[in-house]
């Protein structure tokens, strides 16, 4: 039975014919050359999900000029010497059986001085209220430039053998600033009303037309809404959009807000699956081309039901092709469960290309990512005997590689069931999904032979007993309470108890530590009907969690009326369920509560490290029982020992 007959059948985007509706997303992954050139890793990254079957990639922001990179490492079309790089991409794209679009794109005010080397450049003096720079406010002449930029750029893309361009005519770039009267205060022939607003955006148009040619796609994205105070609205962007039609546009694809409402355009798990098709829906009725959608699509099943549904042409799937590039090929084989479905936890995507020091995109379920070009599952050439200790995600994830690899592997884990702490860490609001990932890690360890044993914890005397060749200790972390008084009172119980139902508290809750097992614990508890407190020494909660996750973390606790007390320490749990606290200089007691719940720190679990290393030829630690990390480190250490055995 096919499942899914509208996402497997071709679409026609102008003069080229897609063989399905599969389409990845333009993601930053931040792994170019400093001068625009492109890179083996950029090219291995877009290869893989060539061969995975997606009918059409679009590459992420290929800047028209140095003034408008957002990101260091991003590509560039803005001159002759960077076609070159790009011809190698397009070919391998071409040879495993996809089309590809370069997305070109100037960041306008959405980037700082320190990437670009100069002033930034917007259509008005008015900085991003994220980025902050005050930008440079082009002159008539240079938007006339740029226009004559982004021409250019489209037809390096065309000699370097892309089959189509998009304009990244949304997200609060140049682009979308000249469109906006929120970003745009010109009152030369490009400000004012919508139509000489829109003049920029409709000039690149023809523009690229009179280089590129009619048989030359050209994509636009755009943000169906800004989502800011005095942005456009879909009213606004469906009469954009029918005039982007009349410029000659091939197709459409609409996406959402800008940096302000940043966390609309990566959403966290919180929001829906498919959450921005409404706007793509509203779009079809006033256009004729092909309108796509974008937002959290992780399910092909959903992503047909999208089309089928008629509230898109084609759905963009960026983050879902980083967990699994293999995506249309398992899906229309009918392999759903053998699908590593995104989680949109945000660790490995935006996480890793905004931290600091900056680093390139990958993905927490695959460790694989944006490592293509380094990392490949060959087969051993000693096949070994290998104990794994501990099912947590990187045990599991080290026993799936390793069995890969053709090594037999046994894993024992001491409780009834796998996946450690990411297991609990499913329970609380907006997580659920995580089980997903820790099913599919079970399929495929049960595919590949994997003996799984549970209920069996594992001893310095059964490992010399069963004398393997090889032991990865992956025996995670175990809860740490520090030694205040009263710690031990019968009310007194820790936080994976009461997410795994062995600890059954109701009323005046307090939970000690606000870092992200406490904060999301205590939004569990709250969203259950209790009046929840939390207690915690540094000046803020949830700091661990990504941006956009935090702010419906802390939505939710003023929701359920959280009380939350930061900057205070933990004195003395009283007998009568008070609780000492010192706040600065002063002491004072909160409570009395029903219930205390302890979250304030995980230590590694580390029985067997000094115990092996005399007995067994090879031992590797990896996750909690290596040190302390978050899911992508744990799985990407599994991932690693499982390369390298």
């Amino acid at each position: 039975m096919n499942l899914l007959k509208m996402m497997s059948s071709p679409l026609q985007l102008g003069p080229v014919e897609i063989k399905n509706r599969f389409i990845v997303s333009p993601m930053v992954m931040n792994c170019c050359n400093e001068d625009g050139t492109i890179t083996e890793k950029w090219i291995a990254y877009h290869e893989e999900k060539a061969k995975g079957g997606w009918g059409l990639i679009v590459t992420e922001d290929c800047a028209v000029d140095p003034t408008g990179r957002t990101y260091e490492y991003i590509p560039g079309l803005w001159g002759d010497y960077q076609v070159e790089s790009h011809k190698k991409l397009t070919q391998r794209v071409h040879e495993a059986g996809a089309k590809i679009f370069a997305q070109i794109f100037h960041g306008g005010r959405q980037t700082q001085e320190w990437i670009t080397g100069e002033p930034v450049w917007a259509p008005s003096p008015i900085p991003c209220p994220v980025k902050k720079a005050m930008p440079h406010e082009m002159t008539t002449k240079e938007v006339e430039e740029m226009v004559e930029k982004f021409g250019d750029a489209a037809l390096r893309a065309k000699k370097a053998g892309y089959d189509g361009i998009q304009i990244h005519g949304g997200h609060g770039y140049l682009v979308t600033e000249f469109a906006s009267s929120y970003s745009n205060k010109r009152t030369d022939k490009y400000g004012g009303n919508l139509m000489n607003r829109m003049r920029f955006p409709m000039e690149i148009v023809q523009n690229i037309k009179e280089k590129c040619g009619d048989d030359f796609p050209i994509d636009y994205k755009i943000s169906g809404e800004e989502q800011v105070e005095g942005g456009t609205n879909i009213e606004d962007t469906k009469a954009m959009a029918m005039m982007l039609e009349s410029a000659g546009i091939t197709s459409l694809n609409v996406s959402v807000g800008v940096y302000e409402s940043w966390f609309m355009q990566v959403p966290p798990s919180v929001m829906g699956h498919g959450w921005l098709t409404k706007y793509s829906s509203e779009i079809k009725q006033v256009v004729d081309i092909p309108v796509t959608t974008v937002g959290r699509i992780n399910n092909p099943l959903v992503a047909e039901a999208i089309v089928k549904s008629g509230k898109a042409d084609a759905c963009y799937m960026g983050r879902a092709s980083l967990a699994d590039p293999h995506m249309p090929n398992k899906a229309m084989a009918g392999q759903f469960e053998d699908i590593i479905q995104c989680i949109a936890c945000l660790q490995g995507c935006s996480g890793q290309i905004d931290a600091v020091p900056t680093k390139h995109g990958g993905c927490t379920l695959n460790p694989r990512t944006v490592m293509e070009d380094e990392w490949k599952i060959e087969e051993a050439k000693v096949k070994k005997n290998i104990v794994v200790v501990g099912a947590g995600p990187a045990g599991c994830e080290a026993a799936i590689v390793l069995a890969q690899r053709g090594h037999k592997v046994t894993v024992f884990e001491k409780e009834n069931y796998i996946g450690g702490m990411y297991r609990i860490a499913s329970i609380p609001p907006w997580k659920g999904e995580i089980i997903d990932f820790i099913r599919w890690q079970s399929t495929q360890m049960e595919k590949l032979g994997v003996d799984v044993q549970l209920n069996k914890e594992m001893t310095k005397e059964k490992i010399q007993e069963m004398k393997p060749d090889a032991v990865i200790v992956a025996t995670g972390y175990h809860a740490f309470v520090p030694p205040f008084p009263g710690k031990d009172r019968e009310f007194v119980v820790g936080a994976n108890e009461v997410l795994m139902g062995k600890a059954d508290i109701n009323g005046k809750i307090a939970v000690i530590g606000g870092g992200l097992v406490g904060a999301e614990t205590a939004n569990h508890l709250a969203t259950h009907g209790n009046e929840v407190t939390i207690i915690e020494m540094l000046p803020k909660v949830a700091g661990e969690e990504p941006d956009s996750m935090r702010k419906f973390l802390l939505e939710s606790f003023d929701d359920h009326n959280v009380e939350i007390h930061v900057n205070t320490a933990v004195q003395t749990i009283n007998e009568d369920g008070t609780i000492t606290v010192k706040m600065e200089e002063e002491t004072k007691d909160l409570g009395a509560f029903n219930a205390v719940v302890t979250a304030v720190g995980l230590h590694p679990n580390t029985e067997l490290k000094d115990v092996l290393e005399d007995m067994i030829p090879e031992v590797r630690y990896v996750g909690g029982a290596y040190d302390r990390g978050n899911a992508l480190d744990a799985i990407k250490e599994g991932y690693q020992a499982g390369l390298e055995l």
